[in-house]
């Protein structure tokens, strides 16, 4: 008797937790489609909605077992690929809120678009077949703020391949036209950098014009807010 009543004694820390799921009801966890499943006209749509339950705090981090990584030794098949900042508080897969193999992901200092990344969005498009591109900046970006800061102090001397980064953005025709006066240049200037990224992937992935046009293919660009969390689209004008 002694042993039957110790058994279930140990069990007693489980009724307060049986009481506040009669009181308050059992929370059922939405059940997603796989990003693989999601019709590629929706899936900018399916990733923003991945975007909204990071920036709520309430991810759902899909994907992101043991098993899911032996699926994909078999192979690879993301829904879009993102050209992003390497900076460590903007990790694509977690702002949207996608499992391992979803997004194929291009990081550099200040999402530059140039001959690697173009490679890298070109393999992404004619190997894995992905239907949406997207060139994401973010806010306070140090490429971008380093950029701001030679632009109005040419003497300040930076490190030889910190330079280049800075020379590349210089060059780009989308931040040669924004006025220096206005008094928010440094977001504008992450945008322009973001819409020439844009552009470039428009100009030089093979057939992007046709596999646009035949709405096989999406590029566009996008800001995340290290503030808030959310990701806005930007339109390309």
């Amino acid at each position: 008797m002694i042993r039957y009543t110790k058994k279930y004694t140990q069990l007693i820390w489980l009724i307060p937790i049986g009481i506040l799921i009669f009181l308050f009801g059992y929370k059922k966890a939405p059940i997603l489609p796989s990003a693989g499943e999601v019709p590629q006209e929706y899936v900018l749509d399916f990733l923003m909605e991945g975007n909204e339950r990071f920036s709520a705090d309430e991810p759902l981090h899909p994907d992101q077992t043991l098993e899911r990584l032996r699926d994909l030794n078999r192979g690879q098949h993301p829904v879009a690929a993102i050209v992003s900042c390497s900076d460590s508080r903007v990790p694509p897969e977690l702002i949207f809120d996608q499992g391992l193999g979803d997004l194929f992901v291009i990081r550099n200092a200040g999402n530059i678009v140039s001959d690697y990344e173009i490679g890298s969005v070109e393999y992404a498009v004619e190997a894995l077949g992905v239907p949406l591109v997207i060139v994401m900046g973010h806010t306070n970006c140090g490429a971008l703020a380093a950029f701001v800061d030679h632009d109005h102090d040419h003497s300040h001397i930076y490190p030889e391949y910190i330079q280049k980064i800075i020379d590349y953005i210089d060059a780009e025709e989308e931040e040669k036209a924004l006025p220096r006066d206005i008094p928010n240049f440094f977001d504008k200037a992450i945008e322009a950098n973001v819409l020439h990224g844009v552009h470039e992937l428009k100009k030089h992935i093979p057939h992007a014009d046709s596999l646009i046009n035949h709405k096989h293919l999406r590029i566009i660009g996008a800001i995340y807010d290290m503030e808030t969390g959310k990701v806005k689209v930007i339109e390309d004008k």
